[in-house]
């Protein structure tokens, strides 16, 4: 496995700053003159900004190749716990690994694949990110280039991706990608980046922490029944939308779990269970979804062998909550009767093994605010622990793996020397610029995907334009 390291010439940004041109620095200076003369009447001048353009010696990625992963620096850069191993956890465990800084990786199960986490994932601005990681190749990721919305009769109403755009003249290929891939695989090609799985701390259920004497912070664990006691510079809350460190920072009360009016059901089917099928759709290259105005199904492929399915229709909270622990079968039994609709929707169902299916109630969270964290000192949050959200517009994946990869540049540029780091505090030095990016990036994720919990289970799911969903309700300036 290749080493990597922050690039020398951007710092690890991946992109550097141009030099302003020598005219508009003079030009600056003489209307600020002109300003400052007339006594600061009128409209003062714009500063020139240099503008910013892709690091050539890294392409973009932020990485170079090494011999070996930097040593930790424990002198300059603050010891970061990370709890939670997964998507968002370990990505940042990884771009701290790439940078020097020292971090340990906290999970609360004992092994890798303790708990079912079968489902499939769709990477769009963070499947460029992934380079940023050292993952410059997803072996087990498919692309699509095709993706179609019917009635359950079958009629398409609509349809966009590389194939369609690509048959006309007045459109070309577009430059973005969506890389589907089953989290469990995303999540061992990161784990591969850190040498393996033995540098997580499997078992490990965060009880409390609190500041220490020495400046740093007191992490307590439950760990085979006893509780052990390490410590940090910096806490970071990874471990979703239940997130322990969440309930210690924010309380419940004031941030509760917010039910957006559906439920879920999830399913893995082989492709070899439908070897009598001869479908245009199962071409593990299309992501296709029916709709009716009220349940709605979208399947897109879950590896180059698999199709995933996900069915969601509108349900009270406790109907959901009822459904949900029913059990496997139960959830496949209402997800058949609700969905026999054209072929090969009842065909794929049917075939799907009731071990490889899974559902449950669709929750957020009111937006994170700034001042919620201004007291929490030495901790923060990302992905689903800071800003959970409905998984109707695939972001959460996505935004966690920005998140993990704009804090660790946050800190890599924030506290090499000599920043003072440990005089001004880290949240002046580190967290509160972190936060307002990441807050300002994924509100409006969490807010699009609460609207698309509404707008999916109604009538304009069946919207006859060649776009997604969302972009009609947009282009109608109704969202």
């Amino acid at each position: 496995m290749t080493s990597f390291t922050s690039c020398p010439d951007c710092m690890g940004l991946g992109k550097q700053k141009r030099r302003i041109k020598k005219s508009l620095r003079l030009r600056y200076l003489l209307e600020l003159e002109q300003f400052e003369k007339a006594n600061g009447e009128g409209t003062p001048p714009i500063r020139p900004e240099a503008s910013l353009y892709i690091c050539p010696t890294c392409a973009g990625s932020g990485l170079v190749s090494s011999l070996d992963f930097p040593k930790p620096d424990k002198e300059n850069y603050p010891h970061v716990a990370i709890i939670g191993g997964g998507i968002g956890g370990t990505a940042l465990a990884v771009a701290c690994l790439h940078r020097g800084i020292p971090f340990t990786l906290y999970e609360r199960d004992k092994a890798f694949d303790e708990r079912s986490q079968g489902y499939g994932l769709t990477l769009q601005q963070a499947s460029k990110a992934m380079e940023g990681f050292g993952i410059f190749d997803l072996d087990k990721g498919v692309v699509s280039t095709r993706h179609l919305v019917h009635n359950p009769d079958g009629k398409v109403v609509a349809e966009w991706g590389m194939r369609k755009w690509m048959q006309g003249s007045t459109k070309t290929s577009p430059k973005k990608t969506n890389i589907h891939i089953a989290r469990q695989s995303l999540r061992q090609a990161l784990i591969q980046q850190l040498g393996s799985d033995t540098t997580i701390q499997w078992g490990h259920q965060l009880l409390d922490f609190k500041d220490n004497k020495d400046g740093g912070i007191d992490l307590n664990f439950q760990v085979n029944g006893k509780v052990k006691t390490d410590k940090a510079d910096l806490i970071v809350g990874a471990d979703g939308i239940r997130s322990a460190v969440r309930s210690l920072l924010i309380s419940e009360k004031r941030s509760p779990l917010r039910y957006l009016g559906c439920i879920v059901i999830l399913g893995i089917c082989p492709l070899s269970a439908l070897e009598n099928m001869n479908s245009h759709l199962l071409d593990s290259a299309t992501v296709f979804q029916t709709a009716n105005g009220n349940e709605r199904i979208y399947m897109m492929p879950y590896d180059s062998d698999s199709i995933m399915w996900q069915l969601s229709f509108p349900m009270t909270e406790e109907d959901a909550k009822t459904l949900s622990t029913k059990g496997k079968k139960a959830l496949k039994e209402e997800a058949i009767q609700r969905t026999q609709w054209h072929s090969p929707i009842p065909e794929i169902l049917s075939a799907t093994l009731e071990t490889q299916i899974s559902g449950y109630p669709v929750y957020d969270r009111a937006l994170l605010r700034s001042e919620w964290l201004e007291n929490s000192g030495k901790a923060t949050l990302i992905g689903d622990a800071a800003h959970p959200m409905s998984p109707f517009k695939g972001q959460g994946a996505n935004q966690a793996l920005l998140d993990a990869l704009s804090l660790a540049r946050t800190i890599f540029k924030a506290c090499r020397p000599p920043s003072n780091w440990r005089e001004k505090g880290i949240r002046e030095s580190v967290l509160t610029a972190f936060e307002s990016e990441m807050i300002e990036r994924s509100s409006v994720k969490v807010q699009d995907s609460a609207l698309a919990a509404q707008f999916l289970h109604s009538e304009i799911a069946l919207y006859e334009g060649n776009e997604p969903r969302g972009k009609v309700l947009k282009r109608k300036g109704k969202l």
